[in-house]
């Protein structure tokens, strides 16, 4: 394989099966917190919060592997954690196991985080066309976990949500064996001596370049501030299923999560046709935080699941995955092949960081204050981080300046 259409083709299907068996898996797993394990809000919200620690000990450790070692490997790490925890989930239902299972789900996506990006952007080799690849990943993600959701979904409807959780790990484990045979790596150079000084120095400028940019350094501060509100993510099956969903809303949550994924499908298409630069990259990425916090005020008001519904959509369906997508291209526009996956690791950090002192304050609002309350502050993260981002000269269309 030499890069080019067979490079991005191979890398398209996995991000397609990935998001497939990842977010069919978290339909179930969703419902089977709240009706099954019969989880609190607060529980809920606590589960993320340990979950994010583990995260955010390790990711930079994992990215810095990957620049030294195998990004490829390092994938293959990540389905071999990943699949496990998605098996033992659904083996217990007790709060301290299910902590236990999340924090594993947490350390898999360590050894993911900025090893696919760095993978692709290094095997395809053509960085003009490297940001609307990405933006393909996004839509692939969408309509893979459509499939999954629909899949995943009707097992889990025919036999057990924990049956269908069991399943989708073993599912993940299998794709691993995809990502040994299919993926290769031509183009990267594993350090084979010093390993230790050459992660240090890996490690080294991957922070001097973060440092001295100024547009990395307003990324990961709205990073930290729209993870903190896609903590609401965990409360939303919550709300629905106090506003109106039925006690057993698997079919329910099957269908929003379809509607979702395909509101979200038009949304990156529409944004595929805007990529151009980092200025308009900013512009979407505003507009998705507006979204998010309008969505987020709207379901902590909706009467029903109706109105609920819909606010899901905007939430869900646009502004956390556009943040993502967008956030990630913003970065991957500023930084260089030899750090690429510890820079990228390093804005895992802020996601993490933000989920953890986010968690906890939502944590601790919803239980004194109420869930709705809860989904507010949440919406309220979404707006400061349009306040922040309005500030950076980039966004305005002035150069970007960096700091001595």
């Amino acid at each position: 394989m030499n890069g080019g259409p067979g490079v991005v083709a191979v890398f398209l299907r996995w991000t397609w099966w990935r998001a497939a068996l990842h977010r069919g898996w978290w339909l179930a797993t969703g419902v089977y917190l709240v009706v099954d394990a019969q989880l609190s809000p607060s529980q809920l919200v606590l589960i993320g919060v340990a979950q994010a620690v583990t995260a955010l000990i390790f990711e930079v450790p994992a990215g810095v592997v990957a620049d030294t070692i195998s990004r490829k490997w390092s994938l293959v790490v990540s389905h071999m954690l990943m699949g496990t925890a998605m098996i033992a989930t659904g083996l217990v239902t007790d709060f301290g196991p299910l902590v236990a299972t999340q924090m594993l789900w947490g350390l898999s996506w360590n050894f993911a985080s900025g090893a696919d990006v760095a993978w692709i952007t290094d095997e395809l080799d053509e960085p003009a066309r490297i940001s609307g690849v990405l933006v393909l990943s996004g839509r692939a993600q969408l309509t893979g976990a459509a499939a999954g959701l629909a899949g995943i979904g009707a097992l889990a409807s025919l036999t057990q949500r924990s049956t269908a959780m069991v399943v989708a790990g073993a599912a993940m484990l299998l794709l691993g064996l995809y990502v040994v045979l299919r993926f290769r790596e031509q183009r990267f150079v594993p350090t084979y001596t010093r390993r230790w000084s050459a992660s240090w120095s890996i490690l080294v400028r991957g922070f001097s370049l973060v440092r001295r940019s100024r547009a990395i350094l307003a990324l990961f501060a709205a990073t930290f501030l729209v993870n903190g509100a896609a903590t609401s993510g965990r409360l939303q099956t919550r709300r629905l299923v106090d506003i109106g969903f039925p006690s057993d809303p698997l079919v329910w949550f099957t269908a929003l999560g379809i509607l979702t994924l395909l509101v979200g499908a038009i949304a990156f298409r529409v944004v595929a046709r805007q990529i151009e630069n980092v200025q308009t990259t900013l512009r979407g990425y505003v507009l998705a935080c507006a979204i998010g916090a309008a969505g987020l005020i709207c379901l902590a008001a909706a009467p029903e699941k109706v109105s609920g519904s819909a606010a899901v959509l905007l939430v869900a369906g646009i502004a956390v995955p556009l943040t993502r997508t967008l956030g990630t291209i913003w970065v991957n526009q500023q930084t260089v092949g030899d750090v690429r996956a510890t820079v990228h690791s390093l804005l895992a950090q802020a996601e993490y960081l933000g989920a953890i002192v986010w968690g906890l304050a939502v944590s601790v609002v919803a239980r004194i204050a109420g869930l709705s309350l809860a989904l507010v502050a949440c919406g309220a993260l979404f707006a400061i981080t349009i306040f922040l981002i309005q500030r950076e000269p980039a966004a305005s269309g002035r150069p970007r300046a960096t700091r001595p």
